[in-house]
């Protein structure tokens, strides 16, 4: 593999994408015992055309920590198929009830809605399978499969849709819809850096740094989120806009607007390269990573 430390960041995310690509089609392939129609879900879902940024985040933050890209690969996979299996279910009709995704429809739109459901625990389940492909000391997938475990649980990812499902009872204010994608979002994102500096060996210091890049970026990239679903296109977005207004749901815009939305946003990723200070010099596709987020349209 190219040295990725060295090279545009354009190319890095391409090859890193590629390698994930491949890993993923690797890893999804069921032998014997998985029904035919489950596996085909499994990778209609996974394997559809993304931005792969959790993965590539697991491998820039082992990049930056000094280690080798290629070693996190079963951990970029694993938070993928976390992804995968949440947006799965969050396009059912019971949660958000979506029909397009990434520019084809949902899983439940083709499979139905009950080999969508076991399309998404068996990814759930494969992910924690394939961190015991990492080739590294015990200790050290022990700490993966905690990280993945605690950012999916009920604290984090899936607390965070329960309450963007049903939000708790009050006044709607920046801080509960901060703390809903906190969890919902930004723990996965977070957990995909630490994932990558645990791979890495990285020091509590390097952890830090990572996770706290991690929190402010995983929180711009919903804010932007929100911001494309009031103002993107829908063909790049390959998803419906304009459904969280009409659902009712708690948006950014809908909140602060969307000029201080640009700029919460904006001042978080600020935050989180700022805290990439104190890692190594290998860190640059970091920063530009996270102006991706800022400046990305799809």
């Amino acid at each position: 593999m190219t040295n990725t430390s060295t090279c545009p960041f354009t190319q890095c995310v391409d090859e890193m994408r590629s390698l994930v690509d491949a890993a993923l089609d690797r890893y999804s392939r069921q032998g014997a015992g998985c029904p035919e129609r489950l596996a085909e879900a499994m990778r209609y879902a996974l394997l559809a055309p993304g931005k792969r940024l959790r993965p590539v985040l697991v491998l820039m933050a082992t990049r930056a920590c000094g280690g080798d890209a290629e070693a996190a690969l079963p951990a970029a996979c694993a938070v993928e198929m976390v992804h995968a299996y949440s947006l799965i279910h969050d396009d059912l009709p019971a949660m958000d009830d979506d029909d397009l995704r990434r520019g084809r429809p949902t899983c439940h739109k083709v499979y139905g809605e009950a080999m969508a459901i076991l399309a998404g625990d068996a990814l759930f389940a494969l992910a924690f399978e394939t961190l015991t492909r990492l080739d590294a000391r015990p200790a050290v997938v022990a700490e993966c499969c905690r990280t993945l475990a605690v950012a999916a649980g009920p604290r984090c990812l899936a607390g965070g849709q329960a309450d963007d499902v049903a939000p708790p009872s009050g006044e709607a204010t920046v801080e509960l819809l901060e703390d809903i994608h906190r969890r919902k979002t930004s723990a996965l994102v977070e957990a995909s850096l630490r994932l990558g500096g645990v791979v890495a060996g990285a020091n509590e210091e390097q952890l830090d740094a990572l996770a706290q890049y991690g929190r402010s970026v995983g929180l711009a990239f919903q804010i932007v989120d929100d911001l494309l679903d009031v103002r993107g296109d829908e063909a790049a977005l390959g998803k419906r806009v304009g459904k969280d207004s009409q659902h009712g749901k708690l948006t950014f815009p809908a909140i602060l607007g969307v000029e201080a939305s640009m700029h919460r946003a904006a001042a978080l990723v600020a935050a989180g390269c700022e805290a990439l200070g104190r890692l190594s010099d290998g860190a640059e596709h970091l920063h530009a990573l996270a102006h991706y987020v800022l400046e990305r349209n799809r």
